[in-house]
Formats: C-alpha cells, sequence, structure tokens
C-alpha cells in the first residue's frame, strides 16, 4: 500500500479475516460497523471483513535507516452490496520524512 521495505528484516505485515454472514460479531467487527455507520451516516452491517496490518514498516531505501518506521492498518469491509476501506494510522507514527523519498507526489489514502 506505500513504498515500504521489509527486504532488511525490519517491521512486518500480517492480515485477520472475519468472515461475520449469520455468525456473532466481534468486537473489532462491530466496530467497523459504527465507524462506517458515523462517518458515512448509513446503516450497515458487516458480512466480511478483513484487517490488514503493516508494523513498524520502514520505508523504501531503508538500507539507509531501519528507525524511521511507520504502523498503519487497512480494514476492507463489505455487506454484500456495498464495499468501504478504513485506512488507519497510528497516532505519532507517521516517522517517515516524506522529503527524502524518491517520489514527490506523496498521498495518504487513496483515489
Amino acid at each position: 500500500w506505500d513504498d515500504a521495505d521489509f527486504s532488511r528484516g525490519v517491521g512486518t505485515t500480517f492480515y485477520q479475516e472475519f468472515s461475520t454472514l449469520n455468525t456473532a460479531k466481534p468486537p473489532f467487527v462491530r466496530d467497523v460497523e459504527a465507524k462506517v455507520r458515523r462517518y458515512l451516516r448509513s446503516s450497515y452491517s458487516a458480512a466480511w471483513t478483513l484487517k490488514i496490518t503493516w508494523e513498524k514498516a520502514p520505508v523504501h531505501a531503508a538500507r539507509t535507516d531501519t528507525r524511521k518506521t511507520i504502523t498503519y492498518q487497512a480494514v476492507l469491509t463489505t455487506d454484500g452490496f456495498r464495499s468501504y476501506i478504513l485506512m488507519l494510522y497510528q497516532d505519532g507514527g507517521m516517522q517517515w520524512d516524506y522529503t527524502r523519498l524518491t517520489s514527490t507526489n506523496v498521498l495518504i489514502g487513496y483515489t
């Protein structure tokens, strides 16, 4: 989802899938539903949710500095008809110096 570099053994990526069609919903899924309802002012009941976490991800070209990392998540969710994505960033977690990236057109989020 970005120009992270895991080649030096720093940072990790993991995911968790929640299939909640006709099952009890764990607190995480209930929280995602509440966020969708609040931000979009829409009724929403998730049938499936995927949480992907990039933990302590170093910026591309980390061979020079692996101390500046970022932890963030992408949460994909659908009720079978509508789909949403939440991009979540750890408070104070953006340690990358975007002025030193090879690309100057940096965007947080998606288009």
